[in-house]
């Protein structure tokens, strides 16, 4: 007899019909028929969707059957119900009715999918009495439990008792270790299996794939395998093998694949079709991925969504819009790819109408929109939205408050927020310590910065490519060089972002040699450089002097590597030939720039002929500065002290009549500490700071013994 429950009030209209159906059976002798009967009317309700019919007319049962409690606990895992489920199982137990084959393997499926892991080590004892361990699918069931919780102990246990009778498990225990990424034992099982069929191919090669880097040539190694023993793959090899080809941007290899597909017959397959448009349009080849669109006859919104998805992230956003209005079917994320899109070309007002009147709105949706209104600098709807969202903030919903703080320049409001998060939990993401590590790097704080990176230490996000790229970026812009080498030798496989991050910090802390050797380790290893690498690379042989090299740097650039140069890398040149004293052949390079020519690039050579004090040179370059209105105060006082080197006052003194007439100032230099978590900055006749009475009082003070200690060193000077 099942306990007497108190149920909800059901307002299902198709509960009276059920019911006055159920009520009609006639109870004889013999329960079995009604039982078999209302066992029926269960199974109904439970695929109609009509889960408290079903649970009301279990209640009512005078004595339900173990077919019934099975079919109460199936019902429920099917509509993810699996609290209540558990709740039963254990009702069920209390009956005294006896458990069998059928409700073990119902029973461990629910404690996996709710981590129960207590739960389930309790089920396992009653299976040890029961006699049912040696069923195939009970002790399927019992493994993917404890694999699941990631209790690969346990697992072994029962794998090592199973395995011999048990042809389930091996496949079961391969997918145990992979979910808790042991892909070395998870190899070492794959090598020891009888039989390897497409589903133990699959895992292994989505296992590797999932882990990036060298774990995606493992994979795509593995598929290759996979083919010369003659598997044929499935939808969700082929799945998983297009995404591979994505991660190593192999295009021609995922258009290989692509052939697959369609001999195989999975062209159009939802998670396939999927894959092949984000792979397409991660290479820009629209056309590609909206062939695969269009011929796709009855797209789901995976697929769908991918495609908006795709025409967003290449600025295509009216395009977007138009599927968007056609689709028959919206949901959560196709409303968020879309405020996103808006977002994106500038349309925020668009970008809040949808948000404001969207009927799928979710915890995404809010973080989406803490991001664009803190970009649209509106950083109070931001704070309000974040507060709004209180009572079901997730990691991401941080991340986006702390990295809207960062946007809009408050750091130390960003810190504080991080450290109000550490005493909840939360778990901090690897958003989150990038975003951290930026705003130290933008500041200057490498003791902030050190102190975030003690909290990284306790997480497994110090190997992390993003994280370490950004600790690289912040150690080398507070030029701690050591750190941010060992920063990047943390990362398991650096990416050319790292490279690149850490070839700039040698360049820009004068460490030119050590650029170059980690440029040609990172071409040894078949990194391919960026633009930004070779920003580092110029710089190097700007500050090593080693002309030749950087040109054949700079000409190898566009002829091998198809990078076309920006104006940064134009200036690194400019300052090369510059410093080389090459100054005709850097105004030459100039003059044939294929792009105009900005302030920074003309700067750069002007600065060079006050070095090597080129009067006609920069004569030059000052006119035509000027002509193109590209003339800042840097460019004045460069002038001024090529004149007053070359003697020539008159001339200096008119170039100071123009800067008087303009009305221009030199941007005095400034000077910053931090104390206490906060920075305070100082400039020449600085009287904004709270405390700059005491400090110029103390400035007083201290002058007699500064100039004593001036007159001391020019006597020294002069007696030497």
């Amino acid at each position: 007899m099942p306990p007497k429950t108190s149920y909800p009030k059901l307002r299902n209209c198709g509960f009276f019909i059920i019911r006055k159906l159920h009520s009609s059976i006639a109870y004889s002798a013999s329960p079995n028929p009604n039982v078999i009967s209302t066992n029926i009317l269960i199974s109904g309700c439970f695929r109609r969707g009509e889960v408290d019919v079903a649970r009301h007319m279990f209640g009512e049962m005078p004595e339900p059957s173990v077919v019934s409690w099975n079919s109460m606990l199936s019902g429920y895992s099917k509509w993810a119900r699996f609290e209540e489920a558990l709740l039963l199982l254990s009702d069920m137990h209390h009956a005294h009715v006896k458990l069998n084959d059928a409700t073990f393997t119902s029973a461990f499926s629910i404690c996996s999918k709710l981590k129960a892991h207590h739960a389930g080590c309790q089920l396992h004892s009653l299976l040890l009495r029961s006699g049912f361990l040696s069923f195939e699918l009970v002790g399927s069931a019992l493994l993917y439990f404890y694999s699941s919780c990631f209790r690969l102990r346990d697992a072994r246990r029962v794998f090592a008792e199973l395995c011999k009778q048990n042809e389930l498990v091996w496949g079961l225990m391969l997918v145990g270790f992979v979910q808790s990424d042991n892909m070395k034992e998870a190899m070492d099982m794959f090598m020891n299996m009888r039989i390897r069929d497409v589903r133990t191919w699959t895992t292994m090669i989505s296992g590797y794939s999932s882990r990036g880097g060298d774990g995606c040539r493992r994979a795509l190694e593995l598929f290759r395998l996979m083919r010369i023993d003659e598997v044929k793959p499935n939808e969700y090899t082929l799945d998983s093998i297009i995404r591979t080809c994505e991660r190593l941007e192999l295009l021609n290899n995922g258009r290989g694949v692509h052939g697959l597909t369609v001999k195989a017959g999975f062209e159009y397959d939802d998670s396939v079709a999927s894959a092949l448009i984000e792979l397409y349009f991660y290479f820009l080849a629209i056309n590609d991925a909206r062939k695969i669109y269009e011929n796709t006859a009855a797209p789901d919104m995976r697929v769908s969504n991918s495609f908006i998805e795709g025409l967003v992230s290449v600025g295509m956003i009216d395009d977007a819009e138009l599927v968007f209005k056609r689709l028959s079917r919206k949901n959560a994320i196709s409303y968020n790819i879309m405020i996103k899109g808006y977002a994106m070309i500038g349309r925020t007002e668009d970008s809040k109408l949808m948000f404001e009147h969207m009927p799928y709105r979710n915890l995404i949706s809010s973080n989406t929109m803490i991001t664009i209104y803190s970009r649209n600098g509106d950083l109070c709807q931001a704070l309000k939205l974040f507060d709004e969202t209180k009572n079901k903030r997730d990691p991401v919903t941080w991340s986006s408050m702390i990295s809207s703080y960062i946007y809009c320049g408050q750091y130390e409001e960003a810190y504080r927020l991080f450290i109000t998060m550490l005493r909840l939990p939360i778990t901090a993401t690897r958003s989150i310590f990038s975003s951290l590590f930026h705003a130290c790097s933008c500041v200057g704080s490498l003791r902030q910065g050190q102190l975030f990176h003690a909290c990284l230490i306790k997480t497994l996000f110090e190997s992390d490519i993003y994280v370490g790229t950004s600790l690289i970026d912040m150690y080398s812009k507070g030029g701690d060089i050591v750190d941010a080498q060992t920063s990047f030798n943390s990362i398991l496989s650096p990416n050319v972002a790292a490279y690149s991050a850490l070839i700039n910090g040698f360049a820009n802390n004068d460490n030119g040699s050590e650029a170059l050797i980690l440029f040609e380790s990172m071409l040894q290893r078949g990194v391919n450089p960026n633009a930004i690498t070779f920003v580092g690379v110029l710089s190097a042989c700007c500050h090593e002097g080693l002309v030749n090299d950087g040109m054949r740097f700079f000409t190898s650039m566009e002829s091998h590597y198809e990078i076309t140069p920006t104006l940064e890398h134009y200036a690194c040149v400019v300052d090369l030939l510059g410093r080389s004293g090459r100054l005709q052949e850097a105004e030459g390079l100039i003059n044939n720039m294929p792009i105009e020519a900005d302030g920074v690039v003309w700067g750069a050579l002007l600065g060079a002929c006050w070095y090597w004090m080129d009067l006609e040179v920069g004569e030059r370059v000052a006119s035509k500065m000027l002509n193109l209105n590209l003339l800042p105060v840097s460019a004045f006082v460069i002038m001024s002290n090529i004149y007053a080197r070359s003697g020539s006052w008159d001339r200096k003194l008119r170039v100071i009549n123009i800067l008087r007439s303009l009305g221009l100032e030199k941007d005095p230099g400034c000077s910053w500490i931090e104390l206490n978590n906060q920075f305070h900055v100082f400039s020449i006749e600085d009287k904004v700071n709270r405390v700059s009475g005491e400090l110029y009082a103390l400035l007083e003070q201290i002058a007699p013994y500064v100039d004593s200690i001036h007159e001391i060193h020019c006597d020294h000077m002069i007696l030497a």
